[in-house]
């Protein structure tokens, strides 16, 4: 179990409440959830999460480890704000979105569940998938 909050007083809190109620270890900060990396500067403020250790994962399974790298559209020195994030309706229409959904055992003859996401840019879909 992952404990998440901007309160140590209440985190402390609720673990020796679950301590009274299960059988727990504490493990310390975490370093690792759902295969990304967790690091974090507490002096900035920053919580950083990386998927490297899973692309990597990725490009050996899909056997693309020889695959050229390409630098990415936008310049290594620029840094994105807020501010650049987009706030109409008509802005965000060209962005990509991405949405996700599962019923959670809804089959009913097989009690399986049914997810799938998709990803639009600009209203037209670029990749879906959906599966029992």
């Amino acid at each position: 179990m992952l404990i998440a909050g901007s309160s140590m007083r209440e985190i402390n809190n609720l673990k020796t409440r679950l301590s009274a109620a299960f059988e727990m270890n504490d493990l310390g900060p975490a370093k690792q959830i759902l295969g990304m990396k967790i690091s974090r500067d507490r002096s900035a403020g920053t919580l950083n999460l990386s998927q490297e250790l899973y692309i990597e994962k990725m490009v050996s399974r899909f056997r693309v480890n020889d695959a050229k790298p390409r630098t990415t559209p936008l310049a290594n020195h620029f840094k994105l704000s807020k501010e650049q994030s987009p706030k109409t309706a008509e802005e965000r229409k060209v962005t990509l979105q991405g949405f996700v959904d599962a019923d959670l055992g809804g089959d009913v003859d097989s009690s399986k569940s049914t997810s799938g996401y998709i990803y639009t840019i600009g209203g037209t879909v670029v990749s879906w998938m959906s599966r029992l």
